[in-house]
């Protein structure tokens, strides 16, 4: 029994007339009639009465009737599901993501994704770019929100968002009432709160080139792996940070947000994702991303 036998069945049981069900199926008659007969003969039951006036189904006929129509519609979505997910329309993706991404681009890029592409199943896993980078080799992750450098042997990466350093302080600071932005050299007597160097060397380092460009040597009093426990750790008078500017979005009673005069360095965001991942939806996925560079602005 082919798919063509249900095909033609389903046409003749919906048409209950050959000759109309023949010129549906851009076939003569006679070709149909034996068809049905091979398919009759094959279940083993007569599916059709036939007289010279009418065609009708049996009882048998009617059960293969709705069975028949349920096969073909899971053919052909089924056909469908495959068609999309080539096209990286449907599937999974698993997303690592640092903290600082979740203040940026990235909520946008997620709700607008599964707009446009709901049957892409979206996991994610909030992580250093130290450890995105191992799990992206390993297949853990597709995709990653994380901090240059990318220099993982067959990773690949595309920039995203950059974005100025600010100074965050702790509410009783004696900058934190400043009217303008504040000088680095203020901060030169503060203990300094910083993301471990070996979780995101290129931050930390960018950080220390900067401060010692002025002439200010952080004495590095706390270590914390997520941007919300920097700032918490501020709010509780452990010191102060500089962050990216976005962080700013997080609101934290005894904390000051503060631009700096200087000119900082420039902190940028980077989609990483292993370059022998042959994923359709991975394709999709930075495809859109890069598409939605272009749209994105920031609260």
């Amino acid at each position: 029994m082919e798919l063509r036998h249900l095909r033609y069945f389903v046409t003749v049981a919906s048409e209950l007339h050959f000759g109309r069900a023949a010129n549906k199926l851009h076939i003569s008659q006679p070709p149909l009639s034996m068809q049905i007969r091979d398919l009759e003969r094959e279940v083993g039951v007569e599916l059709l009465y036939r007289t010279k006036r009418s065609v009708s189904l049996t009882q048998a006929g009617s059960a293969f009737f709705d069975e028949a129509k349920d096969i073909l519609r899971r053919v052909n979505h089924a056909k469908l599901s495959a068609q999309q997910a080539a096209r990286g329309e449907i599937g999974d993706l698993t997303i690592g993501f640092i903290s600082v991404a979740d203040y940026n681009l990235l909520p946008y890029v997620l709700r607008e994704f599964q707009k446009e592409y709901p049957s892409v199943s979206l996991g994610l896993r909030e992580a250093t770019t130290d450890t995105q980078l191992t799990d992206l080799r390993n297949g853990v992750i597709d995709i990653g929100f994380l901090l240059p450098p990318v220099n993982a042997e067959g990773v690949k990466s595309f920039l995203i968002a950059k974005e100025k350093l600010v100074a965050v302080l702790p509410a009783n600071h004696p900058q934190a009432k400043a009217k303008r932005a504040i000088s680095i050299k203020s901060l030169a007597s503060s203990s300094f709160i910083m993301t471990p160097r070996q979780h995101a060397p290129g931050l930390y380092d960018s950080i220390i080139r900067f401060c010692e460009k002025f002439k200010v040597y952080p004495h590095i009093a706390q270590e914390a792996i997520q941007m919300q426990t920097i700032v918490s750790l501020v709010s509780a008078e452990m010191g102060v940070s500089l962050i990216p500017e976005s962080i700013q979005k997080l609101q934290r009673t005894g904390v000051v947000y503060k631009a700096i005069k200087e000119t900082t360095p420039t902190i940028e965001i980077h989609l990483a994702w292993k370059e022998s991942n042959e994923l359709p939806s991975l394709n999709r996925f930075l495809e859109f991303t890069k598409n939605s560079m272009k749209t994105y602005v920031k609260d």
